[in-house]
């Protein structure tokens, strides 16, 4: 008996999928979103957060009395100052996402910009001039303040050279050049607008990139000492400078009440007033329009009369945390680019705090500083929170750097117990 056999079907082969497309179609992994970042990169948030959000109930309670003098509402200045920390905020996280080698790409371009900016201020009919200082612009109403983008641009510039040039540090030629040409012209941007100040950051800036590169102590020492040369040589060639010098000087400072020792002696006496609790939030009495940079330079001495020692030690606090948790991505990363970058970022923050400070406290003479994230500026806002967005972008690095070192010590290790068995037999 036979059997019939179906019919083979001739199955044609089943083509396959083409690849996905990848061109522009974004892809969002979760996990990468919602993973654990680095203690670090909280510590340097949540005291950014913390002094802005400080920084603006401090402008409210400064501003409140002139602006209701002058027949606006009480929050009216604030209001500014509110919409440069919804900017600013969002550009710090957006900041602390990009990759290091974005930072490193843009060092040059940034400084370009940067310096093209601050040249801005010399153009007629868009510079301002401000008690004696050419440092700001107009543009629609709205004032800025260019030099303070080009101290992050320097930062970010200073430590792509050196860290491009990082095997040839101990050649001092290599470390000047192209760093010194190039970062002088960018003070001397800032110094033909008469703004002292701002001048000393930037220098500070280069010596803290210098001193977190690791290059010689002689090759860090020239630099340090033609920087104080030249602030004295600027001191000196100017009477209204030097006018303020011999009045900070001064003992008797009350004798010069109506002149230079005004502000400095109403910051000192509303300090003092605050005692260790404060007058309470709102109801400084320097406000009212006796000190005359309340809720810029001098916000600080509104913080001690209003909150006391315990507001200046809330204050002092948050810097310190602050640094802190800089100086932490200072130490443990192993990428040299990140490691100055952080430092110019670190002393520039840190540094200007401790300046504006010692100003309120009349431990320097009057320079001209504002104290980060706190004083009223939008400019000074912004520019503080994008920086802390690079710091928190190099936070966010420490845990691949760990990984990699880690990997090396276990490696390192196995090669040495390899080398024992080896010569065990």
């Amino acid at each position: 008996m036979t059997t019939t056999q179906p019919p083979r079907t001739r199955q044609t082969p089943t083509p396959p999928e083409p690849p996905a497309r990848r061109g522009l179609a974004a892809r969002v992994s979760l996990g990468r979103v919602f993973a654990p970042v680095p203690s670090e990169f909280l510590l340097i948030a949540s005291t950014a957060l913390l002094l802005t959000v400080f920084g603006l109930v401090m402008v409210l309670s400064a501003t409140s009395a002139t602006a209701t003098a002058a027949g606006e509402a009480p929050w009216e200045m604030v209001i500014k100052q509110v919409m440069f920390a919804v900017i600013g905020i969002p550009l710090m996280f957006v900041a602390s996402r990009l990759p290091v080698a974005f930072w490193k790409k843009i060092a040059w371009p940034a400084l370009i910009f940067g310096i093209a900016f601050q040249l801005l201020v010399f153009i007629p009919g868009l510079g301002i001039d401000m008690d004696g200082n050419r440092n700001w612009i107009n543009v629609g109403g709205v004032q800025a303040q260019p030099s303070e983008f080009l101290k992050l641009a320097l930062a970010i510039w200073v430590a792509f050279v050196l860290f491009r040039k990082r095997t040839l540090l101990a050649d001092w030629r290599h470390v000047y050049i192209p760093l010194v040409p190039v970062a002088g012209l960018a003070l001397a941007t800032v110094i033909a607008g008469s703004d002292l100040g701002t001048a000393m950051i930037l220098a500070l800036i280069v010596l803290g990139g210098l001193f977190f590169s690791g290059v010689k102590l002689r090759v860090f020492i020239l630099p340090m000492l033609a920087a104080a040369g030249f602030v004295a040589f600027y001191f000196l060639t100017s009477a209204d400078r030097m006018r303020r010098f011999w009045s900070f000087l001064n003992p008797n400072c009350l004798a010069d009440y109506y002149n230079d020792c005004y502000q400095p002696l109403h910051g000192i006496w509303g300090l003092a007033s605050g005692g260790i609790f404060g007058l309470g939030l709102g109801n400084s009495r320097e406000k009212y329009d006796w000190l005359p940079a309340a809720a810029n330079d001098y916000i600080f001495a509104i913080v001690g009369e209003e909150l006391g020692l315990i507001g200046c030690a809330v204050v002092l606090t948050l810097f310190a945390l602050f640094a802190v948790g800089a100086f932490h991505v200072i130490r443990k990363t192993d990428d040299p680019f990140v490691r100055i970058a952080a430092g110019g970022i670190t002393v520039w923050i840190v540094g200007q705090a401790l300046i504006n400070i010692g100003v309120v406290l009349r431990v320097f003479p009057v320079l001209g500083v504002p104290l980060p994230f706190m004083s009223q500026g939008g400019t000074s806002l912004v520019s503080v929170l994008l920086a802390s967005g690079v710091l928190l972008a190099f936070a966010r690095s420490l845990p691949a750097s760990v990984a990699r070192r880690e990997a090396a010590i276990a490696e390192a290790r196995a090669a040495r117990e390899r080398a024992k068995l080896r010569a065990v037999r």
